[in-house]
């Protein structure tokens, strides 16, 4: 089971209705199962620096099937996962704006979100992910 174009499409929808409500333009990435990019936006406005940001924050999420800010939180020193950061060719992200997403209590991809605090690109992704 994995995501959908469809299923992507409404997470972005999503995501980005909450952007535009908190005024902070955002990437948005959407990745399914295999952790293969199925949907990307850039809203107006939003840092192209961020566009590999957000595929990396949702890729990071499918493959540890955790959000990047719980993964970040346990990547810090002296914890469990230290050093995570440098692994897959320096692409886990370990900042909030990841999430996975579930269908049926199994995760089917993940969103990621980057364009503006930690705080802003977690509340963005969530309102994704809750979208599915």
């Amino acid at each position: 089971m994995s995501v959908t174009l469809e299923d992507a499409r409404r997470v972005i929808a999503a995501a980005e209705q909450r952007a535009v409500e908190i005024g902070q333009p955002m990437n948005i990435a959407v990745v399914d199962a295999g952790g293969n990019l199925v949907s990307h936006v850039r809203q107006d406005g939003a840092w192209i620096g961020s566009i590999d940001i957000s595929i990396s924050k949702a890729w990071t999420s499918r493959a540890f099937d955790i959000s990047t800010a719980d993964l970040g939180a346990n990547a810090q020193p002296g914890q469990q996962f230290f050093g995570i950061h440098t692994t897959n060719g320096g692409k886990v992200a370990i900042f909030a704006g990841g999430v996975p997403l579930l269908r049926d209590g199994q995760v089917v991809g993940a969103v990621g979100v980057s364009g503006g605090s930690g705080e802003q690109d977690q509340t963005v992704a969530e309102a994704g992910a809750a979208a599915l």
